[in-house]
């Protein structure tokens, strides 16, 4: 019963549209990191929160860094199309 309790309801992960996942990818080709306007407006332009957004970049950076041990993820991107 306790295990219960303490477990915290998760939200269904999303599943982004083939659109949403090219648009994404595009800005975080130009910026891997946003600014809040910058969120806000890729989040309503997408139909998706802002949460959303935020943590798919989030994600995408993890990944990019894993990827590309030793750049800094600063760096202009040089990623092949």
């Amino acid at each position: 019963m306790s295990e219960n309790i303490n477990n915290k309801l998760r939200r269904a992960r999303t599943a982004f549209t083939y659109e949403q996942l090219v648009s994404l990818e595009n800005k975080f080709r130009q910026t891997r990191y946003l600014s809040v306007c910058e969120r806000l407006n890729l989040a309503l332009a997408l139909n998706l929160t802002e949460t959303q957004v935020k943590i798919w970049f989030q994600n995408r950076r993890t990944k990019w860094k894993k990827q590309n041990p030793g750049l800094d993820i600063n760096s202009p991107s040089t990623n092949p199309p």
